[in-house]
């Protein structure tokens, strides 16, 4: 005898999810009504495959009708009798519409999941490689469409545009994203296997050797600041003095400056390793501070800016002053002193700094932390000293040197004690 179908009705089925029981209610020919003890409602068709019972989830109810679902599971049955287990075609199907996920979506995931696991410089400037400069080329493209000769043509691209150092990290981030997708199943192969940066735009321009002032030029530079204007000399000597980062200057607020204890506190935010750190401040950097104050005309940050056009852009807020202005500066200053000192940037200030303190005697550890660089190794593991009292001296130190060298005096060996860590 025929099995019966067509058992259930509509009336049948709402009461059944007005009383909120969970059950599971036979149509007829392995068609299923259940609902779950949360409340969902939704059709299943139980079938027998190779011998081992199968189960498909055919939509939920009310979505999928009644006779909606009646439909549905006769033309699955008909392809049951076929042979074909029809859980396991439409699991391979969801695997397909996952894999044909745009590039987007996929670099969105990769961005979510690892970026958390990045220093925040380099999440910084990856995520602006792939928004500013990835994106606009494959972002609308599946990410399993995506050629080797797509990747190809996007580093030459950037390589000619912009340099071949700006390609290489563009193309680790693209390889990146594609090692991800691989890992996730979301694409078959990384396109970027085998590219070579270089066999494309060339070898990259060595990077500019970090300079270091002599003591002549020094002596050139210091004594000439005050033809660039007070904020620029100031700017300039407060690099020096404080050995600081052009941006964390630049970022500085008043509040972050204590002029009882001589302390400059960077936070986190501002400091490019992610972890704040305290400066102390001689006596020469409290006078530079002291003498910015009225030029900041009442601004929160201590170099505020001084244009026009940045302010206005900012709708019309209080903001820092612009980083490059400083370079077009120095520039200017060195062009104006010729052959007496060779053109330096700001950062440059931070190696000259670094190289005329060992040379007065500091402590290399100490030298490295009024830098705020990292110890590495065990000794950054182990040494959790601050050498808050020793930097204040060396930074003293420092201060009488640059200070010898603007007035023309002489740095007698007298004046240096070499300083060794506690």
């Amino acid at each position: 005898m025929a099995k019966e179908i067509d058992k259930l009705s509509d009336q049948q089925i709402r009461r059944w999810i007005k009383a909120g029981a969970p059950i599971a209610k036979a149509d007829g020919g392995g068609l299923t009504f259940t609902l779950s003890a949360a409340g969902t409602a939704a059709w299943v068709l139980r079938y027998r495959h190779g011998g081992k019972p199968r189960e498909l989830t055919l939509g939920q109810y009310p979505d999928l009708t009644l006779k909606a679902a009646r439909e549905r599971a006769r033309d699955e049955r008909a392809a049951v009798q076929k042979g074909v287990d029809v859980a396991r075609e439409r699991q391979r199907e969801k695997s397909e519409a996952a894999a044909a996920k745009s590039f987007r979506q996929l670099a969105t995931d990769y961005m979510a999941k690892v970026f958390p696991t990045l220093a925040k410089s380099t999440v910084k400037q990856r995520k602006q490689h792939i928004e500013c400069v990835i994106f606009p080329k494959l972002a609308g493209r599946a990410a399993r469409d995506v050629t080797t000769a797509d990747v190809v043509a996007l580093i030459e691209t950037v390589g000619r545009m912009k340099s071949v150092n700006v390609a290489e990290l563009v193309f680790t981030a693209l390889s990146e994203i594609f090692k991800h997708g691989v890992a996730r199943h979301a694409v078959i192969a990384n396109p970027c296997a085998g590219v070579s940066v270089t066999a494309i735009c060339g070898p990259a321009v060595t990077r500019r050797a970090r300079l270091k002032l002599t003591e002549d030029e020094l002596r050139a530079v210091l004594p000439a600041l005050p033809s660039v204007g007070p904020e620029n000399a100031l700017t300039v000597k407060l690099l020096l003095l404080t050995c600081t980062r052009i941006g964390e200057l630049a970022k500085a607020e008043w509040s972050q400056i204590n002029f009882d204890t001589a302390e400059w506190v960077v936070p986190d935010s501002v400091s490019k390793t992610g972890k704040g750190f305290t400066v102390p401040l001689s006596p020469a950097a409290l006078e530079c501070l002291k003498a910015l104050q009225p030029l900041a005309c009442g601004s929160k940050f201590v170099l505020p800016a001084r244009q026009v056009r940045r302010v206005r852009n900012n709708d019309g807020g209080d903001v820092h002053f612009e980083q490059r202005a400083v370079n077009a500066m120095l520039h200017k200053l060195c062009d104006d002193l010729g052959d007496k000192v060779r053109r330096f940037t700001p950062h440059d200030l931070r190696s000259t700094a670094r190289s005329h303190l060992a040379a007065l005697g500091v402590n290399v550890i100490v030298a490295e932390r009024c830098l705020n660089h990292s110890l590495g190794g065990l000794v950054g593991v182990y040494d959790q000293h601050d050498y808050l009292t020793e930097r204040r001296a060396a930074l003293e130190t420092w201060a009488t040197f640059l200070h010898a060298c603007e007035t023309g005096q002489a740095m007698h060996s007298k004046n240096v004690i070499p300083l060794k860590a506690a």
